[in-house]
């Protein structure tokens, strides 16, 4: 997925970040990813670690966490994967409330897509509930289907807005294709909460947070995933169908700081690990002053291209890259 702060194009450096300070053998660590968004640095490190607990506040994310990093153990489900693809059109509420043709006339994805996504949430569904299939299957097939429904989207990548008229890749029709997870050795668990709620219950060895670094709540730019995710009715809100969703502080110029500090404070873990960037809510400087409080803290960064919602976006954007910095804490 095309995902706003997306550590994809920079796993392979934050690895070898990590392993420069904790070492190259993380077999016996348990690596926790408080902030997973759609899971890329828990993935890449869950071959390699003791296990991976992942954490995300917003229920899309946890959908694709809970099969990426949750499932462990191999799953049969090709059958229902041809069975959810083959599947006759059905008009539900994705379709009325975020189709082409529906009757909200929003038009975040064409007619065809916005009923074969109803068509294939109401089965996955129907499986669970009958006992049909259990939870490994249930969330593999969700996070099959959100990302699937992703690729034909009608948006300049995020949910905050839909298009005019429908592009060229979401007038594509729809096709259901696994989200195949890896089955590591170690034991991984996914959770769905506030980071600074769980982050009193969990311990480990290397925290790795990646919190939001402005003011764009995750909650506002997905909110179609997360109602795929969960398939609830509510009244949608204003031109883009907004749903009701939880803020987060480190999205908050004024909270961020106090949060951030919370949260280091009651943080079990031997090294922590923050991904911020040159353009973050709190400058460099506040992010080392609170870390020196609670031990040692080194700093080490790498140049990047700037997230670009499609090709148009920030046409007149002077600035292509950006700096991510990674903050250390050896508390």
């Amino acid at each position: 997925m095309n995902y706003i702060g997306s550590k994809h194009k920079l796993s392979s450096w934050l690895l070898s970040s990590i392993s420069d300070v904790c070492g190259p053998d993380l077999s016996k660590l348990v690596f926790c990813d408080l902030f997973a968004g759609t899971g890329s640095v828990g993935r890449t490190f869950k071959p390699l670690v003791k296990g991976v607990i992942a954490n995300d506040l917003e229920f899309y994310s946890y959908v694709l966490n809970r099969n990426y990093i949750g499932n462990n153990e191999p799953v049969n489900a090709s059958a229902y994967i041809e069975e959810l693809e083959n599947l006759p059109p059905k008009a539900g509420f994705i379709f009325n409330t975020y189709s082409e043709d529906g009757k909200a006339g929003r038009l975040y994805f064409s007619a065809e897509n916005g009923k074969k996504i109803d068509a294939i949430r109401s089965q996955i569904e129907a499986w669970f509930l009958q006992g049909e299939i259990n939870e490994d299957v249930y969330f593999f097939l969700l996070a099959s289907l959100l990302e699937s429904a992703d690729k034909v989207a009608n948006t300049a990548s995020v949910y905050g807005a839909y298009l005019k008229k429908l592009k060229k890749s979401a007038q594509n029709t729809l096709i259901l294709r696994p989200a195949e997870f890896e089955i590591t050795p170690g034991n991984h668990s996914v959770y769905n909460q506030n980071s600074n709620e769980l982050i009193k219950a969990i311990s480990g060895d290397i925290l790795y947070l990646d919190p939001p670094y402005n003011a764009r709540q995750y909650g506002a730019n997905y909110h179609v995933l997360n109602t795929i995710a969960k398939k609830d009715t509510f009244v949608p809100k204003g031109k883009t169908g907004l749903r009701s969703y939880k803020k987060s502080a480190f999205c908050s110029k004024i909270e961020v700081a106090t949060a951030f500090e919370e949260l280091i404070k009651e943080a079990d873990f031997k090294t922590i690990f923050l991904s911020y960037n040159n353009e973050g809510l709190m400058p460099a400087e506040t992010v080392k002053a609170i870390m020196q409080r609670y031990g040692k803290y080194d700093l080490v960064t790498t140049s990047y291209q700037r997230f670009k919602a499609d090709k148009t976006e920030n046409r007149n954007h002077k600035a292509t890259g950006t700096t991510e910095y990674l903050h250390i804490l050896e508390k």
